[in-house]
């Protein structure tokens, strides 16, 4: 179930992205572009790449700016890098558009995103949609309100003393640790991502994973989240394209999965009419790395067959 290549691929933001590639197998029938979550990284979306590929579609995968073994001169682990890091992360995703152009041309490029991955890639999705054929969002959190609002506060005064490049003292606290708590008989602090104990051991045993993230970058994925929030942000966005939106039931992280039903229904009274929206029982957040993944995946693969059909 592993990649069959990596590339070491210059972004013209400055980062050298590590990207994990996995070769269509049969009729070849567009091609997977994953946006991985935060504080983890894209060798963990290899199973599900290995199902992809089984269905005709090659897949891309890179680590993000501050994640995984992308590297930048100005984004070491847990840090987007200096401003504009919105536009650098965008950038960095656009960079592998380029590259799946140049090596697939003419094939649908489908965009996936799970958690911190889904807002960047619904970000994505508002300015360059004339690549894309069509979009799963998964387990993404568009519904902050209020409670967002005041992390930004928060996150002013940290900046303001802390500074932007260190971790965050309070953010893991109201969001991480938060969720965790939320787990009736936790084993780990991180049980509130799947049920799937063996999964939860591999996330907390790589040291590439469960990482704290910056102040600078809990400022952008929280813009990320309120430029979703805005309906005026979808103008371009083909009202016909096919987009996947999934949560889970049991996730913290959505609220159980509210915040996912929330975007759907936004987003279907925009006039979005190819949408199809699905909260998973007894899910938690990692909907590919839980114990009904077999039922999500096979479910996101016919969906795939039929947006690029």
């Amino acid at each position: 179930m592993a990649f069959t290549a990596i590339y070491a691929h210059p972004s013209p933001t400055g980062a050298t992205l590590n990207i994990h590639f996995r070769q269509a197998e049969g009729e070849q029938r567009g091609v997977i572009q994953v946006n991985h979550g935060m504080a983890e990284r894209a060798a963990r979306y290899a199973r599900f790449a290995s199902a992809m590929a089984a269905e005709g579609f090659h897949v891309y995968a890179h680590d993000h700016r501050g994640h995984g073994r992308t590297t930048a001169p100005d984004a070491p682990l847990g840090h987007f890098g200096t401003e504009p890091a919105h536009s650098k992360v965008l950038g960095d995703v656009d960079a592998v558009h380029d590259l799946i152009a140049r090596n697939h041309p003419g094939l649908p490029v489908i965009l996936f995103g799970h958690s911190m991955g889904g807002l960047i890639a619904l970000n994505y999705l508002m300015g360059h949609s004339s690549r894309v054929a069509a979009a799963a969002i998964f387990n993404a959190n568009f519904a902050a309100g209020l409670a967002g609002r005041l992390a930004q506060a928060i996150l002013a005064w940290e900046r303001f003393r802390l500074g932007s490049d260190v971790p965050s003292h309070m953010l893991p606290k109201l969001t991480f640790q938060a969720w965790g708590r939320q787990v009736p008989d936790a084993r780990t602090a991180f049980d509130w991502l799947s049920r799937d104990e063996v999964e939860v051991a591999k996330y907390v045993a790589d040291p590439l994973c469960g990482f704290d993230v910056s102040v600078a970058t809990w400022r952008t994925v929280f813009d990320f989240v309120f430029r979703g929030a805005e309906d005026r942000n979808f103008t371009i966005i083909p009202r016909d394209l096919p987009v996947l939106l999934v949560g889970g039931e049991k996730d913290p992280a959505t609220d159980g999965g509210k915040a996912v039903e929330k975007l759907a229904s936004r987003m279907r009274a925009m006039g979005f009419s190819n949408l199809r929206s699905t909260i998973y029982a007894d899910t938690r957040h990692e909907s590919l790395n839980e114990l009904n993944r077999d039922i999500v995946t096979a479910d996101l693969a016919e969906w795939a067959r039929s947006a690029v059909a």
